[in-house]
């Protein structure tokens, strides 16, 4: 019986780690959508890191403030 309750408890905390691993990456990835929201601010502010996902998305939350409102939005729905 405790054979059994180890084995289903890792089951399920297998398929909890999948679960979340694959919403990370559906959350961290913009959509087309998105992108055209931030399009503007992007090149004005963060162009030097256009190509560069990682340094766009920090410099986008460093200027938050700055954002357009469709933008910040955006940044805010990721973590930023």
């Amino acid at each position: 019986m405790t054979k059994s309750i180890n084995r289903s408890s890792s089951l399920l905390a297998l398929a909890l780690v999948i679960a979340g691993a694959s919403q990370a990456m559906a959350a961290s990835a913009p959509s087309m959508q998105e992108k055209m929201a931030c399009r503007a601010d992007a090149e004005s502010l963060c162009s030097q890191f256009i190509g560069h996902p990682p340094q766009m998305r920090a410099c986008l939350a460093e200027n938050k403030a700055k954002l357009s409102v469709p933008c910040r939005e955006v940044v805010e729905a990721h973590g930023g």
